[in-house]
Parts: C-alpha cells; sequence; structure tokens
C-alpha cells in the first residue's frame, strides 16, 4: 500500500508468538476499549502513515515473528503526569516470514518495502520452531 508505514520493536520478555498473545488476554495490556495496547515515551511524527495500513512488527530474541495491524494512536497520561502514544493494536496476531534483527531500543520506523511478508497459508499449521533456529532457516534463505 502505498503511503504505509510500519514500526518494529523488540517483544520484552517474550520467547515466542504465544508469550505475546498471553500477555495481550491480559487486561493489564489492555485499554478501555478491551483492544491490545503498547505505550510508549514517544509519539511518532509520521502517524498519518502509520494509521494508513500500518502494523507493527514484534521482534523475538533476535528475529521478526509476528506483527498486529495499528488500529490507531491514544494519548495516555500516566500517573506522573506525562503525557504517552498508546499504539492500540488490533487483537489479531499475524504471524510473518522469520526476518533476523540486530537488537535497538524504543521502536524503529519500518518501510512497507523492507517488512517481512506475511507467513504462506500453507505454514500456518506448521510446528513451530526455535526462533534461533527458524533465524538461521530464514537468513540462509530456507524459510
Amino acid at each position: 500500500m502505498s503511503g504505509t508505514l510500519h514500526l518494529i520493536k523488540l517483544c520484552v520478555g517474550a520467547e515466542q508468538v504465544e508469550d505475546l498473545s498471553r500477555w495481550q488476554q491480559d487486561p493489564r495490556a489492555l485499554g478501555p476499549d478491551g483492544l491490545p495496547r503498547h505505550v510508549t515515551r514517544m509519539w511518532p511524527k509520521r502517524a498519518d502513515e502509520l494509521l494508513n495500513g500500518g502494523s507493527l512488527f514484534w521482534v523475538f530474541k533476535g528475529v521478526v515473528l509476528a506483527r498486529q495491524r495499528i488500529r490507531r494512536l491514544d494519548e495516555i497520561t500516566g500517573a506522573d503526569g506525562i503525557i504517552r502514544c498508546g499504539i492500540v493494536l488490533d487483537p489479531a496476531i499475524t504471524r510473518t516470514v522469520a526476518a533476523p534483527r540486530r537488537p535497538f531500543q524504543g521502536w524503529r520506523y519500518l518501510q512497507a518495502k523492507d517488512a517481512p511478508a506475511d507467513l504462506p497459508e500453507i505454514r500456518k499449521g506448521d510446528d513451530r520452531l526455535p526462533p534461533e533456529l527458524d533465524a538461521a532457516l530464514a537468513e540462509i534463505g530456507l524459510r
């Protein structure tokens, strides 16, 4: 989609997609509307592009394995009075083709052309590989 931009973020504390899914079912991860959200300190300056079909791509132990569509950005005022950005996500988690990614802090923009593809329908029922093996296979072009 033209004009679409994504975000990419480390999924800290999660080793696999199922960990993210479990976390997002916890009421602490949900906004008042019942949708999962990720609260971040910085507000994206390119919000319009993100809201034009963008997704948040999640990195697990050095490998992008999943994404969630960004529904909207909400202003969240913390208990400390500081305004933060609540990235409201679609509850559906879409698995992607494994793509190795070096560590980084916070979130980064991800151009649509550089985003990992969704996992092909034929592979959605595959047994889950350990992230390290999935990354190694992706790095040599076998995933």
